[in-house]
């Protein structure tokens, strides 16, 4: 498909191809990749879509299953991470413990000491 395809093209504002867009049921946006991905990265960035969507749809139980199946498969992806982050989260989300979320930060910090989702949890870390 063309970067400029209608009608997907103007309602998912892709301006490039490749993106790829990780919808709900209904269509909603919940995890957008742009740019060619290396083989073994497509698929863990897919599962993070779908941790993604059950995480916004509130689905807590889902996006932690699907997080751990992710750091299980392909811990050493670039979506790992995130998904470390999601994870935390949505373990707070759900259990309205902060534990999870200190935890998380704890091992964004031991196994990706220089991402960009460690330093967004690093507030975690005064908890």
């Amino acid at each position: 498909m063309q970067f400029d395809a209608q009608p997907y093209s103007t309602e998912y504002n892709i301006k490039w191809t490749p993106t790829l867009v990780t919808l709900d049921p209904d269509g909603k946006e919940h995890h957008r990749t742009t740019g060619f991905l290396a083989p073994e990265e497509v698929v863990p960035s897919l599962m993070l879509g779908i941790a993604k969507s059950h995480f916004d749809l509130e689905q807590f139980t889902e996006a932690i299953a699907t997080i751990e199946a992710l750091l299980k498969d392909y811990p050493k992806s670039d979506s790992a991470p995130e998904a470390i982050y999601i994870k935390g989260v949505s373990q707070y989300k759900s259990t309205n413990d902060p534990k999870p979320l200190k935890a998380a930060y704890e091992q964004l910090k031991t196994e990706h000491p220089s991402n960009e989702w460690t330093k967004r949890a690093y507030p975690y870390s005064l908890l």
